[in-house]
């Protein structure tokens, strides 16, 4: 075979539509920085298809992870301040606490839920799909965050946005042994979309009125003292 030919071959699409040499450079990235410097940016919101799969850098927690004070509040002010340290580096406040438009997603008993279904809890809404490694890697933290601190002040709505609907969404809670959280999904995307998420995981923290505090794009350890530490802050 020429070298010509070669390089053709080399710049075939592989499954999902990209060139075999971008997975491999993908793969690269994957090696060099893990999975928790990862997140999967989402092109058209119809889950999978469309969707690049492209490995983006973001902020990570250095190690050991810096603990932030539990009795810390909720300071003003955009971007990142004293609560994004450590797991929750990437964080990133709004300015003021802003209203969410509603996007509908349904339950384990194909009943139609919204955000507002839990208003008057301090929500962390995470966004996932099965095909997501880092919301693979993340999602025991997540349940283990549920299971300390859900209560009926707080808790951790994990939503997948996953063409598989329901039943995806709960063979992966099984798999990855996820106890502690609903099975709830919206299979076109709709919530991607309408929430302008640019990638999963997508973490939002959303007050107990509806606002959105802040968000996180990535993935996180969601157990961890600092991350506590944030949620505690919004419940205060």
């Amino acid at each position: 075979m020429s070298s010509n030919e070669r390089s053709g071959e080399a710049e075939k699409a592989a499954p999902g539509g990209l060139p075999f040499i971008a997975y491999i450079a993908v793969a690269a990235v994957f090696a060099l920085i893990g999975f928790g410097a990862v997140y999967v940016t989402l092109g058209e919101p119809d889950n999978r298809k469309g969707t690049e799969v492209v490995a983006k850098v973001v902020p990570t927690a250095p190690s050991p992870a810096t603990e932030a004070k539990p009795s810390a509040s909720l300071p003003t002010g955009p971007g990142r301040n004293a609560l994004s340290v450590g797991q929750m580096a990437s964080f990133v406040f709004k300015s003021a606490p802003e209203d969410l438009p509603s996007a509908p997603f349904v339950d384990a008993d194909g009943r139609e839920r919204t955000l507002a279904d839990w208003k008057g809890k301090v929500v962390l809404l995470n966004l996932w799909a099965t095909w997501c490694a880092p919301c693979r890697k993340e999602m025991p933290g997540l349940d283990r965050l549920q299971a300390k601190l859900g209560s009926g002040k707080f808790e951790v709505v994990a939503v997948s946005v996953d063409r598989t609907g329901i039943d995806g969404a709960k063979k992966f809670l099984e798999q990855v042994n996820a106890r502690n959280l609903a099975v709830l999904a919206d299979p076109n995307a709709r919530m991607a979309s309408t929430l302008k998420a640019i990638g999963l995981p997508a973490t939002l923290l959303i007050d107990a009125d509806g606002r959105e505090i802040g968000r996180m794009v990535g993935p996180a350890e969601w157990d961890t003292p600092e991350a506590i530490a944030l949620i505690r802050a919004a419940l205060k």
